[in-house]
């Protein structure tokens, strides 16, 4: 595989500290040396490479912006640009980093009490527990605050029922962070009933299954589930005390989108860069393809778009550290950021020409897995109108 070359336009690697490098090229050089060498086997396989977890461990990347409890602590550049190396591999490998830092992790470090923090989030750093994040459902992606999930209060915790589609990381999760509608019954804290809360239900919990969703086309190297809870009991500690409305969910979905924005650059790159040394060294009509004003016209897009998507990214980290981001910005970056790595991605496939089709090259296997970035963690169209929303202060959705 010749070596790859990133896509530095603008010369951003300026504007970097000497930390935030070493952070990516730290996760750069493992991607190049452990997970592309094997991702097309586990892409044909539809498995996920588990023994490479605590080498992700050790490369800080399972919530690297979470400070304390083992967590690297790291700013928001160096943490997206983590992101956009492990998404240069595969989705699906920023996906699982994703799944169990920004959202998992987040959720019990921004709702949990301090016990929960202490127990879980030092494990889950170090990749000896994982975790999933469970709020959509077969009937409700988009708008999630129509949730069925139901925890009945006892008076000595809850039962948890409902399913859950669609969840990453679902079979293999020690714990599950569910997110359901209390359902409070008399003399027990009535304030509660109908409230969003979210929930830690542990792996192996009676009435708590999980199944591998077959026959996916795209994020082969993933491991996506449905979750079924039957009249689940949990405890009453397994409330995350700080979690409260729709809100919550939603505030974790911000830092995995904002993951999301950066990482789709990576794919972006992996794309552009196979493109263009597929075209300098692939001859026809007696000169490498590159030399065509069609084929340098389709790398100049690609070139400009990656740029932009770059400083998008880097502007929206900048806001996120002085913590006047709003979701809105994150929205603009993740519809953004996914739309352009996808064209990247037919673009490559397009001067690959039949070849591109094969796995022993990248650029089918990204676009593949794009179009599951572009529907998760919110769609193209629902991130349109959030931004819509912000623009007009008149809400387009349903109801």
């Amino acid at each position: 595989m010749p070596k790859f070359e990133a896509v530095d336009f603008y010369n951003l690697e300026e504007l970097l500290t000497a930390d935030e490098r070493r952070a990516r090229d730290a996760v750069r050089h493992w991607v190049e040396e452990r997970f592309l060498p094997v991702v097309a086997q586990h892409y044909r396989a539809g498995t996920f490479p588990m023994e490479l977890v605590p080498e992700l461990a050790q490369l800080g990347v399972f919530g690297p912006s979470i400070k304390g409890y083992g967590c690297a602590g790291l700013g928001s550049i160096a943490a997206g640009l983590m992101m956009q190396e492990l998404e240069r591999g595969d989705s699906g490998l920023r996906t699982f980093a994703s799944v169990q830092g920004s959202l998992a992790m987040m959720a019990i470090n921004l709702f949990g009490s301090e016990e929960q923090k202490k127990i879980w989030l030092p494990a889950m750093a170090q990749g000896t527990k994982l975790g999933c994040f469970a709020l959509t459902e077969p009937d409700f992606g988009s708008n999630p605050g129509g949730l069925r999930c139901r925890a009945r209060k006892t008076a000595d915790g809850y039962r948890l029922s409902g399913a859950k589609k669609w969840i990453g990381n679902g079979t293999i999760a020690d714990v599950a962070i569910v997110w359901a509608k209390v359902e409070g019954e008399a003399g027990v804290d009535p304030e509660s009933a109908g409230a969003i809360r979210g929930f830690l239900v542990e792996k192996n919990t009676p009435g708590f299954t999980s199944a591998l969703i077959e026959g996916k086309l795209s994020l082969r190297a993933a491991l996506t589930a449905t979750l079924e809870f039957d009249d689940c009991a949990i405890p009453a500690s397994a409330l995350l005390p700080q979690s409260g409305g729709m809100k919550s969910p939603l505030l974790c979905l911000n830092q995995a989108r904002y993951g999301i924005a950066w990482g789709v650059i990576g794919a972006a790159m992996a794309c552009y860069d196979e493109a263009r040394q597929y075209a300098m060294s692939r001859v026809q009509f007696d000169r490498p393809i590159g030399g065509f004003q069609l084929v340098q016209a389709k790398l100049a897009r690609m070139l400009t778009e990656i740029t932009k998507a770059q400083l998008l990214a880097h502007r929206l980290a900048q806001l996120k550290d002085a913590g006047t981001a709003r979701h809105y910005h994150i929205s603009m970056a993740k519809m953004n950021n996914v739309e352009i790595a996808l064209d990247a991605a037919r673009t490559a496939r397009d001067i690959l020409g039949g070849v591109g089709i094969l796995d022993e090259h990248q650029c089918f296997r990204h676009m593949c897995n794009l179009e599951s970035v572009k529907t998760y963690e919110g769609t193209h169209d629902i991130h349109l109108l959030v931004l819509g929303e912000q623009i007009t202060g008149m809400p387009a959705f349903a109801g």
